[in-house]
């Protein structure tokens, strides 16, 4: 028997409804994800579930005493006392005394005494979340769960969730913990609620399937309408013979058409281009900076070249935002400095969205006075423009203030791309973004010409998107890798575990920092960038060798020795190149 069931259900704010005639069970001992759009509903179905919200028809079946606890995406402002009092609000009237609190408290490595007040919003949230597993749920309902969480909290959580025995209902963008966690996927889309039996890596694939066939079901229908629409507009006689049932076909068919709720569409993200930067964009020797007494950043240095795409990772509040405010010139270091190259030109998108004036509208924020923005030298109205970002006609005159999450970040985004740039500044732009425009996002990042500067937890994003990664390691600790998320987990300096890694033969294995004490900065750099150097020598040659197998080439003035000459040139450098990357590889391996 299901834990919980959902019949019929159907609920509007407006038009068009939000769920139509929605139907699900959930079982004991699922982990579902629920996937969807921004908009789609799929917080106000998870307060459905839990009887926050009252559908306006179908109704809720839940077993009896079954308990639910959900854990919102926001905090609520209202909530004081300490980690104690929060986490034991809620519990059941049957539960006498504290174990159930003391052990979700020590388990979650929480202080009981410190005030709730004073903690940073990721503690918060893992007070929250604590105080839903106190009251030991059958069902948990977590509604962004990594919002807000740092990269190790994002894989502590994996790890405990992974664990429990209870029913799980989770929303997240997080795909990694999608592709970790889930059992089952529910996908919400334009009012319909599908299920997926299988996990996440096999919905992808099973998704795009349906799709593929969906559009080809639609694209045989609509000729199979315009056909019939050709028939009945034949004339007098062919009115007079027409067989009345395929007339009312016809009419079945347009309704149909009518009904069809038109796609959503994607997100089109493209930065205004600017012209190019000199090849060192920035250059940072030993830069410290404090807080009071707390040091922030000390002595860290690193040089920035045109086309990096650099990571910075590290636990909420270790300093990831100074650093890239010092890095961009916007604080000054307390020691060390900062040198810029040539044409700078850069979009800086703040974690906080200070940027956004509450009181403007949509429309205003982007438009700053004109109806025109101008694009990669082009003009475009800025309704037009903000279409491209899903935002519609109307929803273009609403107010900040009354965005969602997901909206405020593709505003931000559509405000920051107006203006040319080649050096992006991204601070946590991937929070509360579906999935779909969080890879419409990451292509955007990859295909930049320019420079990119990224905070995230996001760790697929990471891997998927940056060429290198600075990692604030405590204690100050600031060390630069070359790669994503998971090269940091292989690289990462980690003392303990170099004692587990001994030889059979009783010798030490060297440590990773002693391999890398092999290499010295500039050869790490080197090294970072020598794939990119390749990648255009090959293309280079590839063009030149193109440029020789055409027969034209040999009639219309094309000076063929020169061509020869600058082959035999790139040939020569992509040789140096291979021994000079294997050779630096071979000192890193050590």
């Amino acid at each position: 028997m299901a834990l919980i069931s959902l019949n019929n259900l159907s609920l509007s704010f407006g038009d068009p409804p939000l769920f139509e005639e929605l139907n699900l069970q959930i079982n004991a001992d699922e982990r579902l994800c629920l996937l969807g759009r921004n908009g789609a509903g799929k917080s106000t179905l998870m307060k459905v579930i839990s009887g926050n919200v009252v559908p306006d028809s179908g109704d809720v079946s839940r077993q009896k005493k079954i308990r639910i606890a959900l854990l919102d995406q926001d905090v609520p402002d209202e909530l004081s006392g300490s980690v104690h009092d929060v986490v034991s609000a809620d519990l059941p009237l049957h539960q006498t005394g504290p174990p159930m609190v003391d052990i979700v408290l020590t388990r979650m490595q929480l202080d009981p005494y410190a005030s709730f007040e004073a903690l940073s919003v990721g503690l918060k949230r893992r007070t929250l979340l604590a105080k839903a597993l106190a009251t030991s749920p059958d069902i948990l309902l977590l509604d962004e769960p990594t919002n807000h969480l740092d990269i190790e909290a994002i894989a502590w959580l994996e790890a405990f969730l992974l664990k429990q025995r209870f029913t799980i209902l989770f929303v997240t963008h997080d795909r990694l913990l999608t592709r970790h966690l889930a059992t089952r996927i529910l996908e919400l889309d334009q009012g319909r609620l599908s299920s997926w039996e299988c996990d996440y890596p096999t919905y992808l694939k099973r998704r795009e399937e349906l799709a593929a066939a969906e559009a080809e079901q639609q694209k045989q229908f609509d000729r199979k309408l315009a056909e019939e629409e050709v028939w009945i507009r034949q004339g007098i006689r062919a009115r007079r013979t027409r067989n009345e049932g395929r007339v009312r076909s016809l009419e079945s068919m347009r309704e149909a058409r009518r009904n069809r709720r038109p796609e959503t569409g994607d997100v089109r993200l493209q930065v205004n281009s600017g012209e190019k930067s000199s090849k060192r964009v920035i250059v940072a020797k030993d830069l410290s900076f404090s807080y009071g007494d707390t040091t922030v950043v000390d002595g860290f240095s690193t040089t920035i070249q045109r086309g990096d795409k650099i990571g910075f990772i590290g636990p909420n509040g270790a300093g990831k935002t100074t650093l890239l405010r010092l890095l961009l010139g916007d604080l000054q270091p307390h020691q060390g400095s900062v040198t810029h190259g040539m044409r700078l030109q850069v979009a800086y998108f703040d974690q906080l969205r200070e940027q956004l004036d509450d009181e403007r509208t949509v429309f205003e924020t982007v438009a700053e006075g004109t109806d025109q923005v101008t694009f990669n030298g082009k003009s475009k109205h800025v309704i037009s423009y903000l279409k491209d970002f899903l935002f519609t006609p109307a929803r273009s005159r609403s107010p900040v203030k009354v965005l969602s999450g997901g909206e405020r970040n593709r505003l931000l985004l559509a405000k920051l791309f107006t203006s040319p740039a080649n050096v992006l500044a991204l601070d946590e732009p991937t929070n509360d973004l579906d999935a779909e425009t969080l890879e419409i996002l990451e292509a955007m990042v990859v295909d930049f010409a320019g420079t990119v500067l990224l905070i995230s937890h996001d760790r697929t994003f990471l891997d998927n998107v940056v060429t290198s990664t600075i990692a604030f390691e405590g204690d100050h600790n600031i060390h630069e890798y070359v790669g994503g998320y998971n090269d940091w987990l292989r690289q990462r300096r980690d003392p303990g575990s170099d004692v587990a890694k001994e030889k059979s033969d009783g010798t030490d294995r060297k440590t990773s920092a002693q391999r890398r004490a092999k290499l010295s900065y500039n050869d790490q750099r080197e090294l970072s960038g020598l794939p990119a150097q390749i990648d255009t020598m090959e293309t280079l040659r590839q063009d030149l060798y193109a440029t020789l197998a055409e027969p034209k080439s040999y009639t219309d003035g094309t000076d063929i020795p020169d061509l020869n000459n600058r082959l035999e040139r790139v040939n020569d450098e992509l040789d140096a190149a291979y021994l000079r990357w294997e050779a630096l590889e071979s000192a890193r391996e050590g």
